[in-house]
């Protein structure tokens, strides 16, 4: 299944004020800010927030909302929101700052510099 174009496209649009990285992951683009994941645009369907390992429980209750999973395992901090959960403008808004929110409590991480090649 491929990732949620309009999805990529909005959060694009929301993170548009501040710096990001966009990268092909896990079968979809995910946005980090900061060097940390933040929200992603996933092709298993729905997108993908990092909420927090405090919050991932609370928030899943809400409606369209489960924890994330990868090869059979949850994943600490995530949840996935299914395409009912950002149909408009607002709720996708909502599920992107809390990302950020999210994000915002980690310490930056350094950008990844290339090793040096040797050119003898």
């Amino acid at each position: 299944m491929p990732y949620d174009t309009k999805a990529a496209d909005g959060i694009r649009a929301l993170l548009s004020d501040r710096i990001f990285v966009e990268r092909k992951m896990m079968g979809g683009i995910v946005f980090m800010v900061n060097g940390h994941m933040c929200v992603t645009a996933s092709g298993r369907g729905g997108i993908l927030v990092r909420v927090g390992p405090e919050a991932q429980a609370r928030v899943a209750k809400e409606p369209h909302v489960q924890p994330m999973k990868m090869a059979g395992r949850t994943m600490n901090g995530f949840v996935r929101v299914m395409p009912e959960g950002y149909r408009t403008a607002a709720s996708l808004r909502k599920w992107v700052e809390r990302g950020l929110d999210h994000v915002a409590t980690l310490p930056a991480k350094p950008a990844k510099r290339k090793p040096a090649r040797d050119k003898r």
